[in-house]
């Protein structure tokens, strides 16, 4: 039986602040874990630090050579600490017109592919998500359908020379404006919202586009900002169809610039200008991690303030409810 003698008062009736001051000075019976627990956190731990310590390895050795000098490197003796201390190829780099004219281009291309990706993404998983659409398994089919098949490198090329896009922004920028991965992430995240919050919206006096606009969009922070990352990432990396499409230099992404060093397509005489022989050397032996570096900087310093957002923002939109 409980013993209620100390929780009550003279007259019988309960007193709650002793009830809280023994509830506060009782102790919580603690469950130990087991052996086999014990070990399964152990080992984890060990696998997921191989893990880290295996992703990371190689980034930190491409920027310990962009900092090293060519002797050492050309050795094979720079692994994660930067031997012979040098920043010469960075500010050979630096100086290359061309270098950050490409880099311009690609955070425009990104900037403006991004902004029309979500657009295009955000409605048509917003339309497709209403269950009393009609035509909504045709429209959904046809998305899906392009994840399987496609109609191939020269039909899409034919297509875009057709359109005119070649030498121009939308040849990088329309072509991929909708991962259909993407769509149905958003898709089965608006699925999953409340369906009175809309109708509450339409007895105000809402349109459908003033329902997403004021309604929808602000509770959909977090899967929006994993698609702006996700975009952002695929089209600041994206090197091919620029390759493909475009003719100018002067048009390049800054991936296309750091794709034709490692082809050697450019030389690093080119790159070093006027410096001497030396500082060619130099260049030559270190100006790909430079470059490299320098091209994932952005997303690098990117990451960690959409980062909270990438993993509820998945989660929420892949789960159904």
């Amino acid at each position: 039986m409980t013993d209620t003698s100390s929780t009550t008062t003279s007259t019988g009736r309960p007193d709650p602040q002793r009830a809280a001051r023994r509830l506060a000075t009782s102790r919580p019976t603690t469950v130990k874990d087991t052996r086999g627990y014990r070990v399964f956190t152990v080992v984890n731990v060990i696998v997921l630090l191989l893990v880290m310590a295996i992703t990371l390895y190689p980034f930190v050795n491409i920027v310990a050579q962009s900092f090293s000098s060519e002797g050492f490197i050309n050795a094979g003796q720079v692994n994660l600490v930067p031997r012979g201390f040098n920043i010469e190829t960075y500010k050979t780099v630096m100086a290359d017109d061309l270098f950050w004219r490409n880099y311009q281009n690609t955070v425009v291309y990104t900037v403006v592919a991004t902004a029309i990706a979500m657009v295009l993404t955000t409605t048509y998983a917003y339309a497709i998500s209403k269950k009393n659409l009609r035509g909504r398994n045709f429209f959904i089919l046809v998305a899906v359908f392009t994840m399987f098949f496609n109609g191939g490198l020269i039909p899409n090329y034919v297509l875009i020379n057709a359109l005119g896009f070649t030498n121009t922004i939308w040849a990088i920028v329309i072509p991929n404006a909708i991962s259909v991965f993407n769509l149905l992430v958003m898709k089965a995240f608006f699925e999953n919202m409340p369906d009175e919050l809309e109708e509450a919206a339409s007895i105000d006096g809402l349109s459908t586009y003033g329902t997403l606009l004021r309604i929808v969009l602000p509770l959909s922070k977090a899967v929006i900002a994993t698609m702006v990352l996700f975009y952002a990432v695929t089209f600041w990396n994206s090197w091919f169809q620029a390759f493909l499409y475009l003719d100018d230099a002067r048009l390049y992404p800054v991936t296309v610039y750091l794709r034709n060093l490692i082809a050697g397509a450019t030389t690093a005489t080119s790159v070093a200008g006027g410096t001497g022989a030396d500082g060619m050397t130099q260049v030559a032996s270190n100006i790909q991690s430079v470059t490299m570096v320098l091209t994932v900087l952005p997303i690098v310093l990117l990451y960690p303030f959409i980062q909270k957002y990438f993993v509820s923002g998945v989660m929420l939109g892949s789960v159904k409810g």
